[in-house]
């Protein structure tokens, strides 16, 4: 396979870029700096706020901000672009048209690993901006596999966002009792997994070492596509540390395949 270069459009959140650059890097099977995969970055924390647009409560649109980015990365050499923000992926297709290089959509690619990972999954739980879900990105991808998307009502939401912004992006110590009663109240409503749709959420779960296979990370699913479309492999060590802490499972290294 040729090797390719992937272009990141970050910035979206700072925190959650960089930590999507180091995992990258730990899951990349390279004995040396040769062997990594080259990444072309701008970390463009200024970009308006997304959820903010989407909402209505702002009028600034990030669009035209991110496919100038998009147009720089593809100028600079990239052959692909991913965006490590699932709020971002309202405009994923705008953007999409805007340039002539392929983008791999975090929230498309969370929901198919979900189902290749979960025996007949049936209904997936999704953390994530009020501005991802009402926007129905996760919705749609699950409906395109026939599975059943569950989100928290309005108080559970208010939840979310409270350790995203207030928390998270805001530097400020994170509750892990309100993220876990959050990952319970979908699972009581059926879900058999939860995927934390925001990457902010990849952070807390970094942060807290959160172990749970059940607990899908939308991050580390981009990752490991960025790394495999890049033509790079997986270093099977690296991963159980990073995305397991020391346990094994096996089923998820076939299951991220490259772009043909």
């Amino acid at each position: 396979m040729i090797e390719k270069a992937v272009g990141i459009i970050g910035g979206i959140g700072p925190m959650s870029t960089v930590y999507f650059m180091e995992m990258i890097i730990n899951m990349t099977d390279a004995a040396k700096d040769q062997e990594h995969i080259n990444m072309v970055v701008l970390n463009h924390a200024t970009i308006p706020d997304r959820t903010s647009y989407i909402l209505g409560a702002s009028s600034e649109n990030p669009l035209a901000v991110m496919v100038e980015d998009a147009k720089k990365l593809q100028q600079a050499g990239a052959d692909f672009i991913v965006i490590p923000c699932n709020t971002a992926h309202y405009f994923f297709e705008e953007i999409k048209k805007s340039i002539s290089i392929p983008m791999i959509n975090i929230v498309e690619e969370t929901v198919q690993y979900a189902c290749r990972i979960i025996p007949d999954l049936k209904k997936l739980g999704v953390l994530a901006t009020t501005g991802t879900v009402q926007s129905s990105t996760y919705q749609i991808a699950c409906e395109k596999q026939g599975i059943e998307c569950v989100v928290p009502d309005i108080a559970g939401q208010e939840m979310v966002m409270k350790i995203i912004y207030e928390q998270v992006k805001a530097g400020k110590e994170v509750d892990i009792a309100l993220f876990y009663h959050l990952v319970e109240m979908l699972k009581e409503q059926g879900c058999q997994a939860v995927v934390l749709g925001c990457t902010e959420l990849s952070v807390v779960k970094r942060d807290f070492r959160i172990k749970q296979p059940d607990i899908i990370d939308s991050l580390e699913v981009l990752a490991m596509k960025t790394i495999v479309t890049c033509g790079k492999k997986l270093k099977t060590d690296r991963i159980h540390s990073a995305l397991y802490k020391g346990e094994t499972k096996e089923f998820i290294f076939p299951l991220i395949e490259a772009e043909r």
